[in-house]
């Protein structure tokens, strides 16, 4: 069934006081056709939202419940920590018609690769091949008749739209990809990695090879070499992607415009970026802040034979709940692009 474009939906958002739920909320409030109807989380239950996300004071008069006190809705939204939303599928599943979980918890469908990645078995792996991979840039038209969506990696994001057009054409034979990020990726429950005397004015590798990410490029973009490196740098929002690619034959740089203005052309989040001269010549995190894009630029040897891919996006948005409403919009039939169209702000 799809949604008519004037209608609303009844969206109900479980586990809403972390950084994602809070830009889901953001981007939610000033979507024309969605109605966040309850928001829980067990700690905060009877808290006013805005307490919480004190970004959206006056755009909101809802309070946390508790998870149990979920109702029926059409749309469910899942950002609860990893591991917990398939412990529950079933109770979520009777509760709404479609289901957009922005955990790790359904994003692989292999269950050999989730023990792989996540060292344990997935404990509901009858669901896995049920839900549609959340990025709209590999799955838009299965997430068009799809009525379970799962989350998307910021990071996997970044790399899968840095390369994606590469690995289409066939031409990857090795990628390495470099990534820096922002400490919001760490989620708001305090940590050592994320507090601030220990982060500012530190460049810190924390993965330096087989981040659980990887397996989402892999699954979306097939099998090829792929290696990659994750540093923590001091920014609050944001990923930047550095990849090195090598070519399976020599490309020259009208080449690969032509490869990347094929396969972007028509997407509305993603902007291939590559000036000449400025100080904005390439992606950069802190001008996406907020909004949903994903810019990417590429450089190429003389010789062809090594290309440098750069891309950038707001983990919070585009690799978190921007990608989410994103992927509600296809699924329920309204404007891909609802509810996403902040442009960011510079200076910032």
């Amino acid at each position: 069934m799809t949604t008519s474009p004037t209608s609303r939906v009844r969206v109900s958002i479980v586990g809403g006081s972390g950084y994602t739920g809070g830009e889901l909320l953001r981007l939610l409030s000033s979507h024309p056709h969605a109605e966040v109807a309850q928001v829980s989380s067990r700690r905060n239950a009877t808290t006013p939202v805005s307490s919480i996300h004190p970004h959206l004071r006056g755009r909101t008069t809802l309070e946390f419940c508790r998870p149990e006190e979920i109702a029926a809705c059409d749309v469910m939204c899942l950002c609860m920590p990893h591991g917990e939303s398939s412990h529950q599928i079933d109770r979520w599943a009777a509760l709404a018609p479609r289901i957009v979980d922005l955990s790790a918890d359904f994003r692989l469908r292999d269950p050999a690769e989730y023990r792989q990645w996540y060292g344990s078995d997935h404990p509901a792996v009858a669901w896995l091949n049920r839900f549609v991979y959340g990025l709209p840039e590999t799955r838009r038209e299965r997430l068009r008749t799809a009525r379970l969506a799962s989350g998307v990696g910021c990071n996997a994001t970044a790399v899968n739209l840095a390369i994606l057009p590469l690995a289409r054409e066939g031409l990857i034979k090795l990628a390495i990809a470099d990534l820096k990020v922002g400490s919001s990726e760490a989620g708001a429950e305090p940590s050592a990695t994320g507090h601030h005397p220990e982060r500012v004015g530190r460049v810190r590798p924390f993965a330096t090879m087989r981040h659980r990410h990887q397996a989402e490029v892999r699954q979306e973009l097939g099998e090829f070499e792929l290696h990659t490196t994750i540093t923590s740098v001091e920014l609050v929002r944001g990923v930047q992607c550095t990849a090195h690619v090598l070519p399976t034959r020599a490309v020259s740089e009208k080449d690969l415009w032509k490869i990347y203005r094929a396969a972007y052309a028509g997407e509305p989040f993603v902007r291939v970026v590559k000036a000449k001269s400025g100080l904005h010549r390439y992606p950069e995190p802190k001008l996406l802040s907020g909004t949903n894009f994903c810019d990417v630029a590429f450089d190429v040897d003389p010789d062809g034979s090594r290309i440098v891919v750069v891309s950038a996006l707001d983990n919070l948005v585009k690799g978190a709940a921007g990608s989410a409403v994103q992927c509600m919009n296809l699924m329920c039939g309204f404007d891909e692009t609802e509810g996403l169209g902040f442009a960011g702000l510079h200076p910032l």
